[in-house]
């Protein structure tokens, strides 16, 4: 594992919330990295500290303790302006509740971080067009959410999460709102976005899903229990 090649670099994060007088601990030391092009699971049940850990990665947090590096930059010392542009440029999130606009239409929904980025709307339409074949959404791109299937919509999310090219994917529990057909199918794309080069960690308590990838690490009370590699397509 060369420094060229890792991507994320978590060391000795902790997180303390303080709730009112008291102190609770959601992550104690947790150390990993993980490689450009990785297919990764997160993997924990409720309280395991799996939604903090994501927050962190996800640049929605910062960590009380340790030091959390994106792409070689330190990341977990930033400002909240400083980490809003880090999100907009290098994460891509996926949501189980899609977050769509409703009366948008899918181009619309796929365009909205670009236009928060100020890009121009020429090179807008170029890379909305890319985002939405990328997925197969092409042929519904004026539809709106409330026309579209649950895959369609976590399909035109998928690909708002992709317009800006980002260095990782970061989806939480992405198939969690859907039936297990439609989630197979959601599964199968994450596995074609992977082998044309994107890093994708999936947050999730479903070990059939944290299957589907090369590498799973579980946590329990806040901490790194163990670790699973695959390295095949489950």
């Amino acid at each position: 594992m060369t420094a060229d090649s890792i991507i994320i670099s978590a060391e000795d994060l902790s997180k303390t919330y303080i709730l009112g007088k008291q102190e609770v601990r959601a992550l104690f030391h947790v150390t990993f990295k993980v490689q450009r092009n990785e297919f990764m699971a997160i993997m924990g049940p409720s309280g395991s500290g799996k939604s903090t850990l994501m927050n962190l990665l996800g640049c929605l947090d910062t960590p009380t303790e340790g030091k959390y590096f994106l792409n070689g930059k330190l990341v977990s010392s930033l400002t909240e302006n400083e980490l809003a542009h880090i999100r907009n440029r290098e994460i891509g999130f996926v949501f189980q509740v899609f977050n769509l606009l409703p009366r948008a239409t899918a181009f619309r929904n796929v365009e909205l971080p670009l236009i928060y980025k100020g890009d121009k709307k020429k090179d807008r339409q170029q890379r909305v067009v890319k985002a939405l074949k990328l997925v197969d959404m092409t042929d519904r791109k004026d539809h709106r959410p409330p026309e579209l299937s649950g895959g369609e919509r976590q399909r035109i999310a998928i690909a708002r999460a992709l317009v800006n090219e980002p260095s990782i994917l970061l989806a939480d529990e992405p198939t969690g709102n859907l039936d297990s057909k439609t989630g197979r199918e959601i599964l199968n794309l994450f596995h074609e976005l992977h082998e044309r080069g994107n890093t994708i960690i999936i947050v999730t308590h479903d070990m059939s899903v944290a299957q589907q990838t090369q590498r799973i690490l579980f946590l329990k009370d806040g901490r790194i229990e163990r670790e699973e590699r695959k390295g095949v397509r489950g």
